[in-house]
């Protein structure tokens, strides 16, 4: 199994920035995507910027030019950069993991880090 452990949300005034972490443990060798989620009351559950096992990365649109997402294999760790914060960025973020075992494709979700965006 892999387990994911989001840290980072908070509080900050328009146009602040914040970064999110999702540390990754278990079968962390076997993850062949890692993604950035959020939520917000009343919305589906939207993609905000992924990375592959390949260091490929795909951004929303709303995302694209001010968030950046990362990851430090040494740390196991998956960042999300937040610059230029908008109140309708205002969500719970969650890191999701696919992965494979043997032939079998899972999926992990972090259980989520609240970020408000208000003055």
């Amino acid at each position: 199994q892999v387990h994911l452990v989001e840290s980072g949300g908070d509080l900050v005034q328009p146009g602040g920035s914040l970064k999110l972490s999702c540390t990754v443990s278990g079968h962390s060798d076997a993850i062949y995507v890692v993604g950035w989620y959020r939520q917000s009351p009343g919305n589906e559950r939207e993609l905000v910027a992924d990375i592959t096992r390949g260091g490929d990365t795909k951004y929303s649109d709303s995302a694209k030019g001010r968030f950046t997402i990362s990851r430090d294999d040494n740390e196991n760790t998956v960042y999300l950069q937040m610059n230029d914060l908008k109140p309708e960025d205002t969500a719970v973020y969650y890191c999701n993991a696919d992965y494979r075992l043997g032939v079998e494709d899972f999926g992990s979700w972090g259980q989520g880090t609240q970020v408000t965006v208000s003055s």
